[in-house]
């Protein structure tokens, strides 16, 4: 705290969350922490004792593994830079396309997020989460609409091969539109 009070910054206006999910690719492990200064803590804490599931010793054993090797870490980050490039060279052309500087999803814009999911799945098998899904219909005077309506999102989380044959779906079923 004295470097707060000589800095001006207030550690508990932040908590940083960290998670196997997005560091390790194991979203159902569910092993993560969170840093923050000590009242923030300390009520997570209390939150936490009323409102929290204990991981199992056995998950916690693999955790602790997961959390101890760096080696994965960065092959799953070259991973994902990989899964980037297939994405660009399927989605180049398309109009709207952009390339996130990072993330684990692409967002695809389409005419209707939610039929274009229903489509992709009937048609190819691929799941894709309607865009709306995630947001919220603006405010009045901020805006129009649901910004998320006209967009699905696309997880990169399988392997390269699986991820180019989804893109790959993605782009035949929806051509005309994405």
């Amino acid at each position: 705290l004295e470097v707060a009070e000589a800095t001006g910054t207030d550690p508990e206006r932040v908590l940083a969350f960290h998670s196997l999910s997005k560091r390790s690719n194991l979203p159902g492990l569910r092993s993560g922490f969170v840093t923050g200064g000590p009242e923030s803590i300390a009520r997570l804490k209390q939150l936490r004792a009323y409102a929290g599931a204990p991981l199992p010793g056995p998950l916690q054993a693999a955790s602790a593994a997961v959390w101890a090797d760096e080696d994965h870490v960065v092959e799953n980050r070259w991973l994902y830079g990989e899964k980037y490039i297939t994405a660009d060279r399927l989605f180049r052309h398309v109009p709207g396309y952009q390339s996130p500087e990072a993330g684990f999803f692409l967002w695809i814009e389409v005419e209707n997020g939610e039929e274009s999911c229903v489509r992709l799945w009937k048609k190819a098998g691929v799941k894709a989460l309607p865009g709306a899904y995630l947001s919220r219909t603006a405010t009045p005077g901020a805006g129009s609409g649901d910004p998320g309506a006209r967009y699905l999102r696309a997880a990169l989380v399988d392997t390269p091969e699986n991820v180019r044959r989804g893109l790959t779906a993605i782009r035949e079923v929806l051509g005309a539109q994405a």
